[in-house]
C-alpha cells in the first residue's frame, strides 16, 4: 500500500472449534501476531470477556487499528482493521486466517485516500 492510501477490512470468520472464540488470550496473541505480520507497531491494547464468554479485543496501532468481536453461539468472528501507508494488511488478515483455521470467510476491503 502506497504512503497515503487507507484500505478498512471487514472479516467475517466462522470457526469449527468455538473454544477459541471465547478465549482473550488467544485472540490477543493472534491479533498481536498478525500486527507484527503485518510490521504494525501496537501503541496498546485492550479486552473485555462478556457473561456469555465472547469477547472484545483491540489493538490500537500506530495510526490504524485492528478488532476482534467474537459470537460464540454463531461460531463467528468479526474482524475489522484500518490499514495505513505501510502497513501490509494482506499478511494481517492472512496471518489471522491462519490462526483460526475458518472453514469459511469473507474479506471485504474498502480503499481509501486520505489526499
Amino acid at each position: 500500500m502506497a504512503e497515503g492510501e487507507l484500505c478498512s477490512y471487514a472479516v467475517e470468520v466462522w470457526v469449527s472449534d468455538v473454544g477459541i472464540l471465547t478465549d482473550k488470550e488467544a485472540l490477543l496473541s493472534i491479533l498481536r501476531r498478525a500486527a507484527t505480520a503485518g510490521k504494525a507497531t501496537v501503541l496498546d491494547e485492550s479486552s473485555h470477556v462478556f457473561p456469555n464468554g465472547a469477547v472484545t479485543g483491540m489493538l490500537l496501532l500506530s495510526a490504524s487499528h485492528l478488532t476482534v468481536h467474537t459470537w460464540p453461539e454463531f461460531s463467528l468472528a468479526n474482524i475489522d482493521l484500518l490499514a495505513y501507508g505501510r502497513l501490509n494488511g494482506e499478511l494481517m488478515i492472512a496471518e489471522i486466517e491462519k490462526s483460526l483455521s475458518p472453514e469459511r470467510i469473507n474479506v471485504s476491503r474498502l480503499h481509501r485516500s486520505v489526499r
